[in-house]
């Protein structure tokens, strides 16, 4: 099944509000939140989630990884780009920001593997992937817009593990009235997205593909959760 003219309309529009905010709003708090620059007390819970949550997605790849292709979905500064193509992948990191990708590129080491490309990560022109991980990138959208991705992604690729912000009480709350992170750190739009929706929108439409993984990460003010999808 295709995503509607609705749901890309609302990815449309939320991708340029992200670029905005990473381009212009935010790329100097995000270049120190991914570096080894010391940061505050909520700064670091993040640093520490996003660092379990990327160990834990390579982690779920093949051990063996040398000549697969993998996507990147919304690189950021790169470091899960850089751990999967010194384990041997060929790697495509793409991000929307212009910015962070020139930092990605300026940090990874010479001799791997990987193209940098500044453009929308759901653009099919990129081709077709072993593995597509998207960490983090898409908990600015609602269930029905993830899942279009995914299906974008399912069309050229047996396996996607993705994050979405998970709903909880809590954290619904949080989200709601903006407090889950500093207001020079928030993005827009943070939308938690309860697992059990997710899960049955992906059955109706993914017709073939099995969530065959689903884990949370709580680190302080981190918290997200990641789910792997494959096929057969």
């Amino acid at each position: 099944m295709m995503a509607s003219n609705a749901t890309m309309t609302r990815y449309d529009t939320y991708r340029a509000g992200l670029e905005t905010y990473f381009d212009r709003t935010a790329r100097q708090n995000w270049v120190d939140l991914t570096s080894d620059v010391k940061v505050s007390g909520i700064r670091a819970t993040v640093r520490a989630g996003r660092d379990r949550m990327r160990s834990m997605l390579l982690d779920w790849l093949p051990d063996d990884l040398e000549g697969k292709r993998i996507l990147d979905a919304g690189c950021g500064t790169g470091a899960l780009a850089v751990a999967a193509a010194q384990l041997g992948a060929k790697v495509t990191a793409i991000d929307i920001s212009a910015g962070l990708v020139d930092v990605a590129r300026d940090r990874a080491p010479s001799g791997l593997d990987i193209d940098w490309r500044v453009g929308d990560m759901f653009d099919p022109a990129l081709g077709e992937f072993d593995h597509v991980v998207a960490m983090d990138s898409l908990i600015h959208y609602e269930a029905d817009d993830i899942v279009a991705v995914i299906e974008g992604f399912a069309s050229r690729a047996p396996s996607i593990a993705f994050t979405f912000a998970p709903r909880t009480p809590l954290l619904a709350v949080m989200h709601a009235t903006g407090k889950l992170l500093p207001s020079t750190d928030r993005a827009p739009a943070i939308v938690p997205v309860g697992e059990g929706k997710l899960r049955k929108l992906l059955a109706q439409r993914l017709p073939g593909y099995s969530v065959v993984a689903s884990q949370r990460i709580v680190s302080g003010f981190y918290t997200s959760n990641a789910m792997l999808v494959t096929r057969g």
